[in-house]
C-alpha cells in the first residue's frame, strides 16, 4: 500500500456535473450510476464543488424544486481534492480525518479520476483488478 498512488486506484472516466446542471439531472445521474455523489467542474475541468445524496435530499427537504435548482446552488464548495500522485496512505488519512467517502483526483488542476474508500479496499483485497479500472 505504501507505494500506491491515487492514479493506481482511481476510477476513470469520471461522471461530473456542470454548475448550471439541474439538481434533477444530477439526481438522475446519481441514481442511474449508483454513485453517492459527484464532482462539479467548471468549463476548464477544475473541480469547483461536489454534490452528495445528502445535498440532494436536503434540497428536497428544504422545499426546493430540483428542476429549477442548479448544481451550484446546492453543491459543497471548496471540495477536498488530491493530485494523481498523492499516496494512498495520505488519501486514506484525509478520508478518515475529514469523514469523506470519495476524493476527486486532479492532474494539473483538472479532474482526471475519483477515488472512493471502496476503490482503495478493492485494490488492497484484489490488487489484480486495479489495472482494469
Amino acid at each position: 500500500m505504501k507505494d500506491l498512488k491515487a492514479s493506481d486506484v482511481m476510477v476513470r472516466p469520471v461522471v461530473s456535473a456542470k454548475p448550471h446542471a439541474s439538481a434533477r439531472d444530477v439526481t438522475l445521474q446519481v441514481l442511474s450510476g449508483l454513485y453517492s455523489g459527484m464532482p462539479v467542474t467548471d468549463e476548464e475541468g477544475r473541480v469547483i464543488g461536489i454534490i452528495t445524496e445528502i445535498d440532494l435530499l436536503q434540497a428536497v427537504m428544504d422545499g426546493k424544486d430540483l428542476i429549477k435548482t442548479t448544481a451550484d446552488e446546492i453543491m459543497a464548495k471548496d471540495p477536498i481534492t488530491a493530485d494523481k500522485d498523492t499516496p494512498i496512505v495520505e488519501l486514506t488519512k484525509i478520508m478518515s480525518e475529514k469523514d469523506v467517502i470519495r476524493i476527486p483526483i486532479t492532474d494539473n488542476g483538472r479532474l482526471c479520476g475519483i477515488v472512493a474508500r471502496c476503490d482503495i479496499l478493492r485494490t488492497l483485497l484484489e490488487p489484480e483488478f486495479a489495472t482494469y479500472m
